[in-house]
């Protein structure tokens, strides 16, 4: 761990945050001049911004509750503070939850992810993951693109962009988020941003300061950045792939000779059994299985196959280090540490069961696949969630109530709402 949490000169407000149940960065501004204090006894906040969802409602958790007063947890840096280049005198730092009692909080979502990794190691292997992330860039005052077209790749749209998209490139990374490329993605106002693979956790960590410096730049260049999976009904929704490998001894224990290996296809397995199950993890929103439909890019079925992008598992393949698993069925909305967690987990089970996958799908999985649905609505996603031992271990018995409470709650609320679309074609014709 970091020990070093010295302030760049100059500076005289550090933001301290860590990422909430939805992976959302919630924390504080604090004056430098308070700095010392903070690194040395941490900052209270309330433990119920660990469980409260995207709108900040609060209900009765298992955990934190009316009952037991909604009690505090620290914050302790984590990182060292670095300075953000489009605020001067402000720099950002990442935090680590710890209850009063000193001990890890059990319903932070990161200690999932830290489970995980440590049995991998424990398993003789280092994880390697490699976050892909699309967002809009949108006015914050209409909610729309103010690009039009599409051309995905275009390098004259880009260009067009690149007043917005080029401080999120090279200013976020000058933050310490090593940013690999961008590029225009399949919708007016769409880019995707590819973060350099890492170790798993330092990649979740960075993926919850990705989003919270995007939007925070946004609203430096006057846009509103989002995250959202699917924003426009017709249009592409926003994604969140991640790229496993595991690593032993400093070699891709995935390859062979730049092929997919026996380990690898047994990690293959392993997520094709758990991915309906752990749906809610790719997504916690009625909107965002929105993008779960045919012909979307988004998967609809556990099929698996070589660079194949309208299967959930891709297997890129290549150098020896480059030897990968793209899972592709997440929104941009989900929690990377409950996603790699889950992912993770069903991997390192295929691999101590050694799973066997199914036939490879090398055509269009949409119209032929070798694998099974997976849920494209929340409610059966619940459902299965509810009926998983097995992902009530993997997320932790109090983390997996409250998500799947949350998950019910934000069913609920779409359920009791009569939409503006209902109103224009019904009440006027029945």
């Amino acid at each position: 761990m970091n020990t070093d949490f010295s302030l760049p000169e100059g500076t005289h407000t550090v933001i301290l945050g860590l990422g909430d149940l939805n992976g959302i960065m919630r924390g504080k501004r604090i004056p430098a001049s308070h700095w010392e204090t903070i690194c040395a006894d941490g900052n209270a906040l309330s433990i119920a911004m660990l469980a409260i969802d995207s709108n900040c409602d609060v209900w009765d958790s298992p955990y934190v509750n009316f009952d037991n007063g909604y009690p505090d947890m620290h914050m302790f840096p984590m990182t060292k503070p670095v300075a953000i280049p489009w605020e001067e005198g402000v720099a950002v730092c990442f935090a680590r939850a710890e209850g009063m009692d000193h001990k890890p909080v059990p319903i932070d979502p990161r200690q999932a992810l830290i489970k995980q990794v440590e049995r991998a190691k424990e398993m003789g292997f280092d994880v390697s993951t490699g976050a892909e992330l699309e967002f809009y860039l949108l006015d914050p005052e209409t909610g729309l693109p103010r690009d039009e077209g599409i051309q995905v790749y275009g390098l004259g749209r880009a260009a067009r962009m690149e007043h917005i998209v080029g401080p999120i490139r090279r200013q976020i990374n000058e933050c310490g988020i090593p940013i690999e490329q961008s590029n225009p993605e399949y919708a007016a106002g769409q880019v995707e941003v590819n973060i350099r693979y890492d170790d798993a956790l330092l990649s979740a960590d960075r993926v919850v300061l990705f989003k919270s410096l995007v939007r925070q730049l946004g609203i430096a260049h006057g846009y509103l950045a989002t995250f959202m999976p699917k924003p426009f009904f017709e249009q592409s929704g926003n994604g969140f792939h991640v790229h496993y490998s595991l690593w032993k001894d400093g070699k891709n224990a995935f390859s062979d000779g730049g092929k997919l290996n026996e380990l690898g296809r047994q990690f293959t397995a392993g997520l094709q059994k758990r991915m309906g199950e752990a749906a809610i993890c790719g997504s916690p929103t009625p909107n965002g299985f929105r993008r779960r439909a045919p012909y979307t890019f988004c998967p609809v079925n556990t099929s698996w196959g070589p660079d194949n992008r309208t299967v959930a598992l891709r297997i890129i393949e290549g150098t020896e280090k480059a030897v990968r698993v793209e899972k592709r069925d997440a929104g941009a909305d989900a929690n990377p540490y409950l996603l790699m967690a889950t992912d993770l987990a069903a991997g390192l089970d295929g691999i101590e069961q050694k799973m066997e996958p199914t036939e490879p799908t090398l055509g269009n999985a949409y119209e032929e696949c070798h694998g099974e649905p997976i849920p494209t609505d929340l409610g059966t996603a619940i459902e299965l969630a509810r009926g998983s031992d097995w992902l009530k271990d993997v997320m932790g018995d109090v983390t997996w109530e409250i998500y799947c409470q949350m998950c019910e709650r934000e069913q609920g609320f779409f359920a009791e709402q009569v939409t503006p679309v209902e109103t224009a074609r019904y009440l006027r014709t029945l």
